[in-house]
């Protein structure tokens, strides 16, 4: 009998190309994935961390806009998307009118366009949501997305597009490889120096195979992908970030561009403004913070967080949490109350005993990005 669920995920351009690479595959976001490779997720984070590790993301939504998008996205985003150059990529946040955050997204100002890549689990609400507010959105469906993340990602893919060892932190270009447009960004989604590039779907898989054959590069899956980020102390969206936290609590306010602030040139003006700049102004009520749990226990996410070892009301939760093999030690993300001493032991309740842990800075592993 078919196993109904797998038949009901949507398959990866590269799905054959992964398989015969080993690897595992996991549902995620309605796509088929590949979490993990033979080499294990401890080998293929510490392999990314110190050389090239290639991540297929093409489960995330692309998106064409028409060049003068920028000032209708403004309403939607509260970064300054007026002041981005041609050929420069920003970060942004969808909000709702209570200050929550509906996804986040990269936007890209091209010569031609403007491009976005949103979120795989928030891709029918994000198309929807651009195309309640704004004309000309086109989901880009015949390219496949590739990362290659490290310190040795720019001289691996330097050997097959000399022009990206150019390209700084943000940038994005676009780029011929044998006859086939690369749109390219020097950005991604580990703390590392790297690459985020849509290539024609019928070119994906010569190209996947072109950066597989040098010895710095090799397929890493969703398991490490997900350990980088968090040591790299990125938000996941459902996780650090939802319609119910602000883009401030979630540690984001740096998105919030000084144009669009209270007293900018352009304050305001997109959804939940009020409450953002109110809280940037005053206070979020939770806020963002590290955490690093003694001894060698993992604290995962939904672990309920208290200020005392026994008793009293809790004070927030764990988002987002793990084992970060860089560090060799497990650390976590949570979301505490704004008036909880920055200096305090905190405890996690993981199956009935509450553990302690230790508030640290954000990140845990400090970046890579070439600026």
């Amino acid at each position: 009998m078919a196993d109904t669920a797998t038949d009901s995920l949507t398959e990866l351009p590269l799905a054959g190309l992964h398989t015969e690479l080993g690897a595992k595959f996991v549902p995620f976001a309605g796509w088929n994935m590949p979490v993990q490779y033979s080499a294990g997720v401890m080998t293929e984070h510490l392999w990314t961390r110190d050389k090239a590790g290639l991540f297929d993301v093409s489960h995330m939504a692309q998106v064409r806009l028409p060049k003068g998008a920028l000032e209708g996205l403004e309403g939607l985003v509260p970064a300054d998307l007026l002041g981005l150059p041609e050929g420069r990529q920003r970060y942004g946040v969808f909000t709702n009118a209570a200050g929550g955050v509906l996804d986040d997204l990269m936007i890209a100002h091209r010569a031609a366009d403007v491009f976005l890549v949103v979120n795989a689990s928030r891709r029918a609400h994000g198309l929807a949501h651009l195309r309640a507010h704004l004309h000309g959105v086109e989901e880009v469906t015949d390219r496949a997305l590739l990362a290659l993340q490290g310190p040795l990602a720019e001289a691996a893919l330097a050997a097959l597009v000399p022009d990206v060892a150019a390209m700084r932190f943000m940038d994005v270009a676009v780029v011929d490889w044998q006859g086939a447009d690369l749109w390219i960004s020097r950005s991604g989604y580990t703390g590392e120096d790297g690459f985020e590039i849509s290539v024609p779907a019928a070119q994906a898989e010569g190209f996947a195979r072109a950066l597989l054959a040098d010895e710095r590069v090799a397929p890493v899956g969703l398991g490490a992908r997900d350990s980088l980020r968090l040591e790299a102390g990125l938000p996941l969206y459902g996780q650090e970030m939802d319609v119910g936290i602000s883009p401030v609590e979630a540690g984001q306010a740096w998105s919030i561009g000084k144009a669009r602030r209270a007293g900018g040139a352009r304050a305001g003006g997109f959804p939940g403004a009020d409450v953002i700049l109110d809280q940037i102004a005053h206070g979020a009520p939770n806020r963002r913070v590290g955490l690093s749990p003694e001894g060698r226990a993992p604290m995962r996410g939904e672990v309920t967080l208290y200020a005392t070892p026994e008793g009293g009301d809790a004070v927030g939760r764990i988002t987002s949490g793990g084992f970060g093999p860089t560090l060799g030690a497990p650390i976590a993300i949570g979301l505490i109350t704004a008036d909880t001493p920055a200096d305090a032991t905190l405890y996690g309740d993981v199956r009935g005993k509450r553990l302690p842990a230790r508030q640290v800075p954000l990140p845990f592993v400090p970046p890579g990005y070439k600026r």
